[in-house]
């Protein structure tokens, strides 16, 4: 993390397929050096419903928020000055760009992983989860990447893995979900402080909810009806 924090960026070039200015860049420092993804917030491309310059530092949030659960499996992400201004700036992993969710959803071994994505993205919000954004890498990893839309105060969740719904909960996961309202139920808690600086209140009070409503109802939540439940495109 301190490397991504405090390294010389180094760019390379634009990712072409990204909507929005999105660098793959080499980030050096003391300890070495590594591949990394920066997306400066003044090239997002606007939205009508997400604040401009906000989805950078939702990328973080929602890394912050994986932390303190213990899952999914998001590379790590700061928020930092670039040369382009301020941006994320993410740990690039290597994966097979063919390999993606509907490719991995019927391999078993990775079923708890996705069950875990369908959870997590529930709880933050995630407008825009692709089959695309789901990345097997080179030793067997599930990383989930692209969280920019992430955190609305109003409904937004548009996922593919729709898989679990209605299903219980596992209660590993439910201890994890009761461990992260605790660590937000303090105001200078560091998931708390850290979260204020990057998400409005209404946005963390709209996490709070969620959270209090899935663990109340100890299930996967369900599609909404006459809502647009999958992104698009699917991949």
């Amino acid at each position: 993390m301190s490397l991504l924090a405090s390294g010389e960026i180094v760019l390379h070039g634009l990712v072409p397929w990204s909507s929005n200015y999105t660098f793959l860049v080499t980030v050096r420092g003391a300890a070495g050096e590594a591949l990394a993804v920066y997306k400066p917030c003044r090239g997002e491309r606007p939205l009508w419903d997400f604040p401009a310059g906000t989805l950078c530092r939702r990328e973080v949030a929602t890394y912050q928020v994986s932390r303190q659960l213990g899952w999914p499996d998001i590379p790590p992400v700061v928020l930092r000055e670039g040369p382009h201004g301020p941006g994320s700036v993410q740990l690039f992993v290597e994966a097979d760009q063919e390999e993606h969710y509907f490719i991995l959803r019927d391999h078993p071994e990775y079923a708890q992983a996705f069950r875990r994505f369908a959870l997590f993205d529930d709880i933050v919000n995630n407008a825009d989860r692709k089959g695309g954004h789901i990345l097997r890498g080179i030793r067997g990893q599930v990383w989930g990447i692209d969280h920019g839309l992430t955190f609305h105060a109003e409904h937004k969740l548009r996922t593919v893995i729709w898989e679990y719904a209605c299903q219980p909960i596992p209660l590993d996961c439910l201890m994890d979900l009761r461990g992260l309202r605790d660590a937000l139920e303090s105001e200078h808690a560091p998931l708390a402080e850290a979260l204020s600086q990057l998400i409005s209140t209404a946005e963390i009070e709209a996490l709070k909810r969620r959270l209090a409503t899935r663990i109340r109802q100890g299930t996967f939540l369900q599609p909404r009806r006459n809502w647009r439940n999958v992104p698009y495109p699917l991949i």
